[in-house]
């Protein structure tokens, strides 16, 4: 387990090729992520899963929403979100749901989201996928994240693309442990 939580990258979304993981794999997946600190058993927080020919259906919706937010963009960048969720083979968009009139922290409920969304990529990188965690435009903007179904008073925690690596993820320079810990004395 320690070997694979220090080999952990993210992979550029252009590296994410099919295959992607098959639907035994992929439960197995969000079976794990499922599996996090949830003070208070609340589960505030649900998956939606884009795969197949729903990832071009709901790139093309949000095509279309995007122009009609922005009439004078270039003809280039008009399939833009249809492209972005083809990209990868499977995307799951990690949706936070905490309940403001629980006694748990708001903050707690928002932090189990994204130890879900986090518990997802190391399953998809023990099961040998690659995965990439962005939030873009439709889990920001209220009307694309409806249309995702994503409720009123829920939020993207973020989209995890996952797929074959087509390459061998780089890493990339990370803190030094002394820049980012402190210990208190009293």
């Amino acid at each position: 387990m320690l070997a694979l939580l220090e080999r952990r990258r993210s992979l550029p979304l252009r590296a994410l090729v099919p295959p992607g993981p098959d639907n035994a794999a992929l439960e197995r997946m969000l079976a794990i992520a499922a599996r996090v600190p949830d003070h208070g058993r609340l589960v505030p927080w649900r998956f939606i899963v884009l795969e197949g020919e729903a990832r071009r259906a709901a790139g093309e919706r949000l095509d279309a929403l995007y122009l009609a937010q922005n009439p004078d963009l270039a003809a280039d960048k008009r399939h833009m979100w249809r492209d972005y969720l083809l990209r990868a083979p499977v995307t799951v968009v990690v949706v936070s749901r905490p309940d403001p009139a629980a006694k748990i922290p708001v903050l707690n409920q928002v932090l189990s989201a994204g130890a879900a969304a986090m518990n997802l990529i190391s399953a998809a990188t023990a099961l040998g996928f690659g995965a990439q965690w962005l939030l873009k435009w439709p889990g920001r903007d209220k009307a694309a994240a409806a249309l995702l179904g994503i409720g009123a008073t829920e939020q993207a925690a973020g989209f995890i693309h996952i797929g074959s690596p087509a390459e061998a993820p780089p890493d990339r320079q990370r803190p030094a442990l002394e820049e980012v810990v402190t210990r208190w004395r009293p």
